[in-house]
């Protein structure tokens, strides 16, 4: 490979467009989910384990797959967790026929992502450095936010023209093609140095948890993800709820559109939020994200039920808030961490991380059941959930005071 080839900036653009195709079918579940509720008779619980077994999956696989990139070379790793997903997705369209079978493949499917998602943005992490690795990282949070989004229209398109059973095998599909993309473009030894060799072992995660400032970003990042996956995984749900509700189904956005529409936009405020982060402060940036998202939840659950327009409405601008400190938590925690940590830190940050996306999806289930099923009393209560959590987060962001990084306005301030 030439070494214009293997320039940062060619590296970054191919491990971004390799997760655009491994995570497009990420969110397909989510996205047919009112068909599927009713094709296999799901209550909201059983639903909500189908959607959050994919974040469980990861979470426990994360601190071993993420880990071993501080030991192996990271497109390894990174390749067995695209040949997972693809599997996944696979067994989804071939054997899935129930609450079971379909847990199985979206668990598979989990541990996949743990292999790619924080493996991807570490092989970015060896080989770029300082305020672009920042905005690689930005970069990186874009390519899979707008994969994410897509996944929600391409879902709907593909099992309307040819059932739902084709959409997962275009997933896997799709994912197939990123492991070809990496496996034969990418430099077979991804590390541009080695680290200096830790004096820990390889799973002694102590140092990491020492570390109050990527802890903080971290921690936080735990409920962001929370609140980001308990209103996406039921964004479709909801939005049907209130279009049958009210008679708003004829408005042009339909619920899956509508989540598309809300992960562009996310996308594009992670983007711009990592650079507000950059330019005014990662912590005032990060708490007024907080601030905003939790406002925007408990306007969506008392008043969304009213009318659908403002729901879509009022859901496309509380996704963006949500997501306006996405990668700023996510470089916030790579940049605090020390070199030779990175791959551990990064494996606590994605498992904090996605215990809260593993646990969002399921909280929602859990109250729309104990509340009697799918009413306005029992979404507003979800909402308002999902914002005392929030608040949660900014108390503790707050209290642990992490560093900004260097290139921050105020940067390298403790």
């Amino acid at each position: 490979m030439s070494a214009k080839l293997r320039s940062p900036e060619y590296l970054v653009a191919l491990v971004c467009i390799a997760q655009v195709f491994v995570q497009i079918g990420a969110s397909f579940w989510p996205a047919l989910l009112p068909g599927m509720i009713a094709l296999w008779q799901l209550s909201n619980s059983e639903a909500g384990w189908i959607t959050a077994i994919f974040f469980g999956a990861y979470m426990v696989s994360v601190p071993v797959l993420v880990t071993l990139t501080d030991r192996f070379d990271t497109r390894t790793i990174y390749l067995i967790g695209v040949a997972l997903t693809v599997s996944g997705h696979l067994l989804f369209s071939t054997i899935a026929d129930g609450f079971w079978s379909a847990l199985f493949a979206r668990a598979l499917t989990g541990v996949g992502w743990a292999g790619t998602y924080m493996t991807g943005l570490k092989l970015l992490a060896d080989q770029v450095e300082g305020k672009l690795m920042s905005r690689a990282t930005a970069g990186h949070a874009a390519s899979i936010g707008i994969s994410g989004a897509l996944s929600f229209a391409c879902a709907d398109l593909i099992a309307n023209l040819a059932g739902w059973r084709a959409a997962f095998l275009a997933a896997a599909a799709s994912a197939a093609l990123s492991w070809l993309l990496v496996a034969l473009a990418f430099p077979r030894h991804s590390r541009a140095k080695a680290p200096e060799p830790s004096r820990h072992a390889l799973f002694d995660f102590r140092p990491v948890f020492c570390n109050r400032s990527a802890m903080a970003y971290a921690l936080t990042y735990c409920i962001h993800t929370f609140e980001f996956h308990a209103v996406r995984g039921w964004g479709v749900v909801f939005l049907a709820f209130v279009a049958s509700a009210t008679g708003g189904a004829e408005f042009f956005l339909s619920p899956p559109l509508a989540l598309t529409a809300l992960g562009l936009i996310a996308t594009a405020t992670s983007v711009m939020g990592n650079e507000a982060a950059i330019r005014f402060g990662r912590r005032r940036l990060i708490a007024f994200a907080l601030i905003a998202s939790a406002i925007c939840a408990g306007l969506l659950g008392i008043f969304g039920p009213a009318s659908y327009l403002f729901s879509v409405a009022l859901l496309l601008l509380y996704g963006g808030f949500i997501s306006l400190d996405s990668a700023s938590l996510t470089a916030g925690s790579a940049g605090s961490a020390a070199p030779q940590r990175r791959g551990a830190t990064l494996a606590v940050h994605s498992m904090l991380g996605y215990a809260g996306g593993f646990l969002g999806p399921l909280v929602v289930g859990w109250i729309l059941d104990l509340a009697g099923g799918k009413s306005s009393a029992s979404w507003a209560l979800a909402y308002l959930t999902v914002a005392s959590f929030t608040l949660m987060a900014l108390i503790l962001f707050s209290l642990m005071r992490p560093q900004e990084l260097t290139g921050d306005r105020g940067g390298q301030k403790l």
